[in-house]
């Protein structure tokens, strides 16, 4: 058998979740056309007859304004470290910016095999420049790729590319693996990206769920108690919605997808609570949303 570690790397909404995504043929990230949407570094397992590839997704390399965020940046650039490969994602329609130029210098100091992909093809025409325009600046990639989630277009072509280069070794995890994240954290980030579907401008980046409490009842029913964290008490409000169907909205949407990956029926109980400038907060909240392991 042939494994290995192959890191994702890029900025804020590149589509390095949709790749994953496409990689292992089904949903087990969440995604958002909002920025920031991956705030941990998240290993995706692959397997097949004859490879098993761990993919880790990684916060998008940004400027932070936040200690989340200078987490969230430290957390995926940890990431590069002791991988086999790299995976350097550029949204076409960004171009070759600051965050793509600090990205090019952190793949030069990581000293990885990195593959440079591309991706949202369907919505640029000039991406071949593009690529050219990267690599004269950053010369440290040993194959480009073209992608298109939405058109599946260049998947096979990159996923066959990444199963070349991995090199003999055992199966990491067990076969019927697909995250290394326990249910809890699969269900809050279930539940977190049904928010980032139904708010917008300061919203998204506010919110952080946790799950409190889940326990078997009668009839297999799982009970599910979360709860949405937010800074202020006017988000606190627009996440409630008039009498209560923002909340509503979001609770059905979750459940449904909830009950899909646990294969029973679900009673979540949602609950919306104000925790002032949590994104500023060191151990203690990060530690809540599942980013304890970045920061130890």
């Amino acid at each position: 058998m042939n494994s290995g570690f192959v890191t994702l790397v890029g900025r804020p909404n590149a589509g390095k979740s949709s790749l994953i995504n496409s990689f292992i043929g089904r949903k087990v990230l969440i995604v958002s056309e909002k920025p920031q949407t991956t705030r941990n570094k998240i290993r995706c397992i692959y397997t097949d007859s004859d490879h098993q590839i761990i993919f880790t997704d990684t916060p998008g390399i940004h400027k932070p304004v936040h200690r989340l965020g200078e987490f969230m940046v430290k957390a995926a650039i940890q990431a590069m470290k002791g991988v086999d490969l790299v995976l350097f994602v550029v949204d076409a329609t960004k171009g070759f910016g600051e965050p793509e130029k600090r990205i090019c210098d952190l793949v030069k100091l990581s000293k990885t095999e990195t593959f440079l992909v591309i991706n949202k093809i369907d919505l640029a025409k000039n991406y071949e420049f593009l690529a050219k325009t990267i690599v004269s600046e950053c010369d440290c990639f040993s194959k480009v790729f073209f992608t298109s989630v939405v058109k599946n277009e260049g998947i096979e072509e990159l996923l066959q590319a990444i199963k070349n280069c991995m090199p003999e070794g055992p199966m990491y995890f067990p076969e019927n693996m697909l995250i290394d994240r326990p249910i809890s954290f699969q269900i809050a980030e279930i539940i977190r990206e049904k928010v980032l579907l139904f708010t917008r401008e300061e919203i998204p980046h506010c919110v952080a769920v946790i799950v409190d409490t889940m326990e078997k009842r009668q009839n297999n029913l799982l009970y599910v108690a979360a709860t949405i964290y937010v800074e202020r008490n006017s988000q606190k409000g627009i996440i409630i919605g008039k009498n209560g169907n923002m909340l509503k909205q979001i609770g059905t949407l979750s459940r449904i997808e909830i009950e899909s990956i646990v294969g029973s029926k679900v009673y979540l109980d949602l609950h919306v609570k104000v925790k002032k400038n949590w994104r500023d907060k060191d151990f203690i909240i990060l530690n809540e949303i599942g980013m304890k392991d970045e920061i130890e």
